[in-house]
């Protein structure tokens, strides 16, 4: 009955959307985004581009009422227009977050002449696998439906959509012989879900509640019916080659291969792949496939990856090349339009894919039916590499964060110029620009910007971040130097893997505590500070994106300071001076309390949202600690023996009451040993410290009793008052 009533909601929800015009669609959204503000602004449907990789254009002019008129050529190119007169003349931005507030002035200014704009390219892809457990999985609809209002409004017309998924799972391994237990226990907890998709880990923190399994159906119905009425094309998945352990149970003649380990989990986790070329390959595919289009619809473009982070079966080439060709099949023999959308990120990780590999499995899949992610591009553009895909359709992509960066970085100018290139010297199969993003992050500005570049803009690079420093804090000339100081020395560097401020990390005398977190800078903290300052001098008008900035570039100044602590801490250490151990001691649990005292002023920076979110997913007790448990799992110990830390977060309470409690116990232990005689021991230490974080993730343990409150600009005034002048006297580059 559930799944007749899925099929008529969202046939329901596809006639109804079909009854809408563009121009209706464009008005919703306005009235989403701007409320009765919306009603200045009148939306018309203009004719397709003839020339050009693609069709899409918007325009923006007056009226003789004083109402800003937006074209486009569909809803979605008029959502670009009317984002492009929200930030380039209007001075305002629309955050990805349904909490944030956007400030709307009082009257939206004319536009002195006629501005018409195409796309340079016709596809705009989003989204991340990870970012589906690093950001979204306790989302409701109200959360996505803000989002893809933002992917609308940023141009993007094919988002990643994978939510629902083990609807269609459950479905497909209880009509193959299992039971209701196996297949649940086969899935992971929520929040790594992704990884569990990506054939990397199996039933890590299971079994998945059916109630998240029905809930999730229902959702994913309204996210890609509001993305299709919004002109994208969700991408949804298909089968790998992942299969359930116990499948071999029930069809003992099916020819699989044990993945291995994957980041030391152990081998109760590990996954198992099904060869593409064995007969099930392709019944498990035609069955998937009639289910999803069942509960969804499709766009015939999926989402496939055999091998990521793992090793395939064989890495002979026509072994290779077989599987390419097998899955491809697999795909058209169900529906014939398919497209096989790849992420390279398994050629860039694993060096084993050598150029001669990645050809032979290429190969093995016809020009026209594949699209290629080039996953990291802001720091390796695989297209150069590999003679372009050797002739696939691929996808220019910004990855910017891993985990979901706490740290403030990114390279938008050496980036800028690297989407230039590809444009103009990557060829005609050149097909897109995205962003491949782990999770959201303190950046938000940075994808903003690679969308921008998807269009033929009339401004410079420079003139787009003048007008970031306008719509984040009003017109002020202080707040306008503070950015420019920021995009041309601290937003230099190309994201990296866990990169976050030292006092998250497990606590260590030198260097890191863990190999997931990094926190290199490449300019002198003193600089950060001095844009620190500037922002502070700045009005900001009330604007919530103000704010949000004093916070999150102080506690970015504080935590590279922290770093300057601990290192004097273990310079102290070394000279077996308890003195000046206990004096620099105190200053770092001072600062690690001002820190949290800063992030305790902005609801970004907040863990009882993110713990309350998970916690609100359902009715019972039980399934609350369960989903708790898995959502503190993720950004702490995360899972196995090798990823501590790597999604840590910049929120008020864990810092408080987890990356503290971390430094305080080994402040207090490295005195000790000093004062007794002996050399500080780190793996004793960190054999005791992983006990407290694992219990830490325990709800019945710790309950976060706060939230985040406060007055950040006068909080961040304060600190930096405080600690200005011994942040420069201090600052270096690490």
């Amino acid at each position: 009955m559930r799944q007749l009533l899925l099929v008529l909601v969202l046939a329901f929800s596809l006639s109804a959307s079909a009854t809408k015009s563009q121009t209706e669609i464009a008005e919703a959204l306005a009235r989403r985004i701007l409320g009765d503000k919306a009603s200045e602004f009148v939306f018309k449907q203009i004719p397709d581009v003839k020339k050009g990789k693609s069709k899409d254009i918007f325009s923006i002019d007056n009226n003789g009422d004083g109402k800003i008129i937006i074209g486009g050529n569909n809803a979605n190119s008029m959502a670009v227009g009317l984002n492009y007169y929200l930030k380039n003349i209007a001075g305002t931005t629309v955050s990805w977050y349904k909490d944030d507030a956007v400030y709307i002035p009082e009257n939206f200014p004319p536009v002195t002449e006629k501005i018409e704009v195409k796309a340079i390219v016709p596809d705009r892809f989003f989204l991340n696998y990870c970012t589906f457990g690093y950001t979204m999985p306790w989302w409701k609809w109200a959360d996505w439906e803000r989002f893809i209002d933002w992917m609308a409004l940023n141009g993007v017309n094919m988002p990643l959509a994978i939510t629902g998924q083990e609807a269609v799972w459950y479905n497909v391994w209880k009509s193959m012989g299992m039971n209701d237990s196996e297949i649940r226990s086969y899935f992971t907890g929520p929040a790594h879900l992704p990884w569990h998709r990506m054939c990397n880990i199996d039933g890590w923190q299971g079994p998945l509640p059916m109630e998240w399994i029905e809930k999730q159906a229902e959702l994913q119905s309204k996210i890609v019916d509001r993305e299709r009425e919004l002109g994208m094309k969700p991408v949804l998945p298909a089968f790998s080659g992942h299969v359930p352990a116990l499948l071999k149970k029930y069809h003992p003649e099916a020819n699989t291969h044990d993945v291995g380990d994957w980041n030391e989990f152990e081998p109760q986790y590990q996954c198992t792949f099904l060869y593409a070329t064995d007969p099930l390959f392709k019944k498990i595919q035609r069955q998937f496939l009639e289910e999803q289009t069942r509960l969804y619809g499709t766009d015939h473009i999926y989402g496939i990856d055999c091998f990521n982070e793992v090793a395939p079966p064989s890495w002979d080439n026509k072994a290779l090349k077989e599987v390419g060709q097998t899955v491809m099949e697999s795909l058209t023999d169900v529906d014939p339009q398919a497209k096989w959308l790849q992420m390279t990120w398994l050629f860039y990780y694993d060096k084993n894919w050598t150029p001669e590999r990645v050809k032979a499995y290429l190969s093995g899949v016809p020009k026209g039916k594949m699209i290629l992610l080039d996953y990291f591009c802001d720091n390796t553009p695989l297209w150069e590499k590999t003679d372009n895909f050797h002739g696939h359709d691929y996808i220019w992509c910004f990855l910017g964060n891993f985990g979901g960066t706490t740290f403030m970085i990114g390279n938008p100018k050496e980036s800028s110029r690297k989407i230039d290139k590809c444009v103009a010297e990557g060829g005609k199969n050149m097909a897109g620009i995205g962003s491949t993003l782990e999770g959201f992050d303190v950046n938000p500005y940075l994808y903003e910007f690679v969308f921008d570049k998807a269009w033929d803009r009339p401004l410079t690079d420079d003139m787009t971040f003048a007008a970031l420093a306008r719509n984040r804090s009003g017109n002020s000339e202080s707040a306008a130097k503070a950015w420019e100081i920021l995009i041309d020395s601290v937003y230099t560097q190309r994201s990296g893997v866990g990169h976050a401020t030292l006092n998250n990390s497990r606590p260590c005398l030198k260097g890191l505590g863990c190999n997931y977190v990094k926190n290199k800078i490449t300019y002198s903290n003193s600089t950060l500070v001095d844009a620190w300052g500037l922002l502070l001098d700045a009005d900001g008008q009330g604007r919530d994106t103000y704010e949000f900035d004093v916070v999150n570039v102080g506690r970015q100044a504080l935590g590279n300071y922290f770093r300057d602590l601990r290192d004097d801490f273990n310079k102290a250490y070394k000279e077996k001076n308890v003195d000046s151990m206990k004096a620099i001691g105190a200053s770092m649990r001072e600062l690690l309390n001002d820190i949290t005292s800063l992030l305790a002023c902005h609801p970004t920076f907040s863990l009882r949202r993110w713990l309350e979110d998970a916690r609100s997913m359902t009715d019972d007790p039980a399934q609350k600690d369960y989903y708790d448990r898995n959502a503190r799992t993720l950004i702490t110990y995360w899972g196995g023996n090798r990823i501590n830390d790597y999604a840590n977060r910049a929120y008020a309470e864990l810092n408080d009451q987890f990356y503290t409690p971390r430094w305080n116990r080994f402040i207090d232990r490295v005195i000790s040993d000093v004062e007794n005689g002996r050399e500080f021991d780190q793996k004793a230490f960190n054999k005791e410290i992983s006990l407290f974080e694992h219990n830490w993730t325990e709800p019945e343990q710790q309950r976060i009793n706060y939230m985040a409150d406060g007055d950040g600009v006068t909080t961040a005034r304060k600190l930096y008052a405080k600690y200005a002048d011994r942040m420069k006297a201090s600052a270096t580059t690490h």
